[in-house]
């Protein structure tokens, strides 16, 4: 062989070596079978009997274990949880503490997401060494989610609670959708996920799911896919383009977008937009429009309320919610 050819052949290889993640991501979560599940990283995890000592390092499935009933299963949170109010009793949990920590605990499952994953392996790597069960989950979309919700059913033993978790959340969705029919009229909305990128969510993306469950029309559903994430490039100068068809701007606040509503006023350029002009900008919770969590049905009440205060009232929050949301959001406003 060409001695060029050949060192190219060889750097080529190297190359590819380097690009090629020791744990790639497959982010196709399923249920395997009878007993079964794999995660977003590929690994097949059996669960012929429930876990039963584990650590949440995620608030999606520290708030999503609460909801299926796991309060005594959960041994440790990842630090600073912030929903429910029970999670903050729980012992909080770091990648960053190493493996001692962890190993003291006895968990018997690590659950983590994607981000987690990649970001410490070798302390996963040094977990599974120990038996401990590490499984990455994060769902993209709505159906997703459900099978999220169902994979976590799968892992504890409560398949039962997973499935009531998912009817009762379709019956919110349809209640929400009933609602929506009786709109005229209905906004263009751009949401932004990412205020100083100029980003937004993907169509299939849970707000979007929300946004148009709520009877909102996305006036940006043109757009391109960041990675495999559910944010989406848009642009300064597209969103200007479209201003004059932008009915209401929402915004999702949190630690991806800490943004107000002065931020928006004052952005170089915003005053074409149709809602800036007439003061139609909302900020909505991150949690419940991002999170795959039943508190997304408070998302869609949320964005309904805010788009259609006359349909979406006090009176029709219990039709999505239903009692036992309604109750907790009682709480949460300390009504």
């Amino acid at each position: 062989m060409d001695k060029r050819l050949q060192f190219f052949i060889l750097v080529f290889a190297a190359l590819l070596f380097a690009a090629t993640p020791v744990r790639a991501e497959s982010r196709t979560m399923a249920l395997v079978g009878k007993h079964a599940v794999r995660d977003c990283a590929g690994r097949q995890i059996r669960a012929e009997k429930p876990f039963s000592r584990i650590i949440s390092l995620y608030g999606a499935h520290t708030e999503n274990l609460f909801a299926l009933g796991l309060d005594k299963e959960i041994i440790g949170v990842g630090r600073h949880p912030d929903y429910p109010e029970k999670a903050r009793k729980k012992p909080g949990f770091s990648p960053q503490d190493g493996p001692e920590k962890f190993l003291a605990a006895r968990p018997d499952l690590v659950l983590v997401r994607p981000m987690l994953d990649r970001g410490y392996e070798p302390l996963m790597n040094q977990l599974e060494k120990f038996d401990i069960r590490v499984v990455s989950l994060q769902p993209g979309n709505v159906e997703e989610m459900k099978t999220y919700w169902r994979i976590l059913g799968r892992l504890t033993g409560q398949k039962d609670a997973a499935e009531k978790m998912i009817a009762h959340f379709d019956k919110g969705v349809k209640q929400a959708r009933l609602l929506a029919q009786q709109i005229p009229e209905k906004k263009r909305v751009y949401f932004e996920a990412i205020h100083d990128r100029f980003k937004t969510f993907t169509p299939d993306s849970m707000p979007v799911f929300a946004l148009e469950c709520a009877g909102g029309i996305n006036a940006a559903d043109d757009v391109s896919r960041v990675r495999n994430t559910n944010i989406a490039e848009f642009g300064r100068e597209r969103i200007m383009a479209r201003g004059g068809q932008i009915d209401v701007y929402l915004a999702q606040n949190g630690p991806m977008n800490n943004v107000d509503v002065k931020d928006i006023e004052n952005e170089p350029g915003y005053k074409v937009i149709k809602a800036v002009k007439q003061g139609e900008i909302y900020i909505v919770d991150e949690q419940i429009v991002a999170r795959p969590t039943l508190r997304l049905l408070k998302g869609i009440w949320t964005i309904g309320e805010i788009l259609y205060p006359g349909v979406y009232t006090k009176e029709t929050v219990g039709e999505i919610l239903g009692a036992e949301v309604r109750r907790q959001r009682s709480v949460d406003s300390g009504q």
